[in-house]
């Protein structure tokens, strides 16, 4: 009996190509979708100044021929970055410093926001007579590039004080306030930004971290004569600022490494580069002292 031999159907052959090929395609988009993946995020900030008296505290002033500085807003960034990367390397004096920069732009904002309630209530007492707000009719725009959020929360808390000057110019003009209590309640307003700003000072980065201190090294002995005694609860950790950085892992019981140290020194958090005011140029030094005497 001869042999049969059996033929492909020229139908299911073509199906059986077009799975593979399908098959083929769709693991190539799966190894497509595997290495490609979004780019980092971009965002633009800015804030938005009506008034001199706000554009002032954006650079500060310089400590020179007895006249004591002042901490602008660019200061107070600066000095900010040495203390959020020590604070992520867990250094519990950065933690703190922190802690108590929050708590002075808490309280700066408390203040002016009874400041400005007394300036709104000034300004909508009159029966019939309605009042807006004077705004400039070409406001600063100035860019905020900051690398962390308690630079921002500096600059929402100037953002503040620009309304405050804004309400109590227009007070002032329609003779709700006279001259001498217009003066008193901008320098009021302004003397809230700069001790928010004066806050970051006085932090003196020495490489240690938490296990430093529960070991009590001589570097520890050193930073509470420079900075004072810690917290309990700061060396647990048990309280940090609301927006300070996470600790970092590697930083979880041992010591900053060799490179962080010299990163965190090149930084210079006790004489930080500043926006020249002015027209001038070079760094600035401002000490716990001159902050105090221009409050």
């Amino acid at each position: 009996m001869p042999k049969t031999r059996s033929r492909k159907s020229p139908t299911a052959s073509t199906t059986a190509s077009t799975d593979d090929a399908d098959l083929l395609a769709s693991e190539a988009l799966d190894a497509d979708a595997d290495e490609a993946s979004p780019g980092p995020l971009r965002s633009e900030s800015w804030i938005t100044l009506q008034t001199r008296q706000a554009q002032r505290l954006v650079t500060g002033r310089r400590a020179e021929d007895g006249t004591p500085g002042i901490v602008g807003l660019t200061r107070f960034a600066a000095m900010l970055r040495p203390l959020w990367n020590a604070a992520r390397a867990d250094d519990p004096w950065a933690d703190w410093w922190l802690l108590r920069v929050h708590d002075a732009i808490e309280l700066g904002h408390q203040e002016l926001d009874a400041l400005l309630e007394h300036v709104n209530r000034l300004l909508k007492q009159m029966p019939n007579v309605s009042v807006t707000v004077a705004v400039s009719i070409e406001p600063l725009k100035v860019p905020l590039t900051f690398t962390n959020p308690y630079a921002f929360r500096g600059a929402y808390l100037l953002a503040k004080f620009d309304d405050l000057v804004c309400a109590v110019l227009t007070a002032k003009h329609v003779a709700m306030v006279d001259r001498s209590s217009a003066e008193r309640l901008i320098a009021d307003g302004g003397r809230q930004v700069r001790r928010a700003y004066n806050a970051a000072l006085g932090y003196r980065f020495l490489g240690i971290t938490r296990d430093d201190a529960r070991l009590m090294t001589a570097r520890i002995k050193e930073a509470e004569a420079q900075m004072g005694a810690l917290p309990p609860d700061i060396l647990d950790a048990k309280l940090r600022a609301p927006f300070a950085p996470e600790i970092a892992r590697a930083a979880r019981g041992m010591s900053m490494s060799a490179s962080a140290v010299v990163k965190l020194r090149k930084s210079k958090p006790a004489a930080v580069e500043s926006a020249p005011a002015d027209g001038a140029t070079g760094p600035e030094v401002l000490t716990e002292r001159d902050a105090a005497a221009s409050l």
